[in-house]
């Protein structure tokens, strides 16, 4: 007789994952400056002056932050446009 468990398989594939959880992250470089972070980051994720300036100074701490929480066709368009002004983000 063969069991069968209630529990839900785990897997860490990307097909898997809820695609209305993700988390677009910003990493440090060297290269820009903390004032076009923080303006790119109003720019293109909406954020406050406030929230802009801890996600920069936790990416330059800490190497990495999460910026922005949400559905990843929305995360999408926002990569796009740190990248596009010379940021390292990516959506995990």
């Amino acid at each position: 007789m063969t069991k069968y468990s209630n529990k839900e398989k785990s897997s860490n594939s990307f097909l898997f994952k809820n695609k209305s959880d993700q988390d677009l992250i910003l990493y440090n470089d060297n290269y820009n400056e903390f004032n076009f972070v923080i303006d790119s980051l109003i720019k293109v994720c909406g954020h406050y002056k406030e929230q802009a300036t801890q996600c920069t100074v936790i990416a330059h701490l800490k190497g990495k932050s999460k910026v922005k929480k949400g559905a990843y066709s929305e995360l999408k368009s926002m990569k796009k446009g740190l990248r596009e002004k010379g940021l390292n983000a990516n959506i995990e």
